[in-house]
């Protein structure tokens, strides 16, 4: 589908990754200097989280700003229970502190988080209610963070079934779908028989969902090696994001300019989801 002025619609599918997602600033500072519209977003974990900041209506800037002021214990708190052991419910009240309370209908640009229901292995899409709830499914990884209950399923983190949501973008409006891709495994010699298994869960989680194959663009920040965790380094994955991106940028612009309109797609509203994917729940 197009937008009335007859350009193509672009949407972001925003990969999880943890710290690493601060990454996704910097893509976003380079697509917006450069003018590439974004007309949508589909967002898994710190995907989910900065981009439903960024279609609340916060600049660059202010994400900078945020990532510049925020650490692990603004979001999360140990705890000891069977779900886990580190508790997100911070992460809803940072969420609407720093961004806003509003209803993931209400955002300025259409967004949506993915999620995974733990009980099923279905990925869900979730693209109403509050949006802090939301956020925190999607973020909450199985085994480390208690999972999120809403109506009746088990939601965890999104990266188990689809992180990189780029389909999910395209059921948004997307004609045109670029991705960024921040979950880069590699080998960690020093961890010894630890680097194989955390290289390869590495890969599971890239490639769940297989989005990376459906965008159009694929921006892949330099992550080799880099800390999931260690939110201090926030201006070097800012920069990684920033380089990534201006790299694709000719192509993106190229790509644009060259996809006419087609005169037999007429204007409107979204069309109605495929079976396959009529799986859109409210975040209570």
């Amino acid at each position: 589908m197009s937008s009335n002025n007859g350009r193509m619609r672009v949407g972001l599918a925003l990969g999880g990754g943890v710290a690493r997602g601060l990454a996704h600033i910097g893509v976003l500072s380079v697509l917006e200097k450069a003018g590439v519209p974004i007309d949508c977003v589909a967002g898994t974990s710190m995907g989910a989280i900065i981009g439903a900041a960024y279609c609340a209506g916060l600049s660059v800037d202010d994400l900078r700003d945020i990532a510049a002021r925020t650490g692990w214990w603004h979001v999360s708190r140990p705890v000891f229970s069977v779900g886990g052991f580190v508790t997100f419910k911070h992460l809803e009240r940072w969420f609407e502190d720093n961004i806003g309370q509003f209803d993931l209908r209400d955002l300025a640009i259409p967004f949506a988080a993915v999620a995974s229901d733990l009980n099923t292995g279905e990925r869900v899409v979730l693209s109403e209610g509050r949006a802090c709830t939301a956020i925190r499914a999607s973020c909450s990884v199985p085994g480390f963070v208690p999972p999120v209950e809403s109506e009746g399923r088990i939601l965890v983190d999104g990266g188990i079934t689809d992180n990189i949501p780029a389909d999910v973008a395209r059921l948004l409006g997307a004609d045109y779908v670029i991705g960024v891709d921040i979950f880069v495994p590699a080998l960690r010699p020093r961890l010894g028989p630890f680097s194989q298994g955390i290289a390869a869960i590495e890969t599971l989680v890239r490639h769940a969902g297989k989005g990376s194959n459906e965008c159009d663009c694929l921006i892949v920040p330099r992550m080799e090696g880099r800390s999931y965790f260690k939110f201090s380094e926030y201006a070097n994955f800012i920069k990684l994001g920033e380089e990534a991106a201006r790299e694709q940028l000719p192509a993106i612009l190229e790509s644009l300019k060259r996809v006419e309109r087609a005169d037999n797609r007429p204007d409107g509203p979204v069309p109605a989801a495929p079976a396959e994917y009529q799986m859109i729940y409210t975040a209570n």
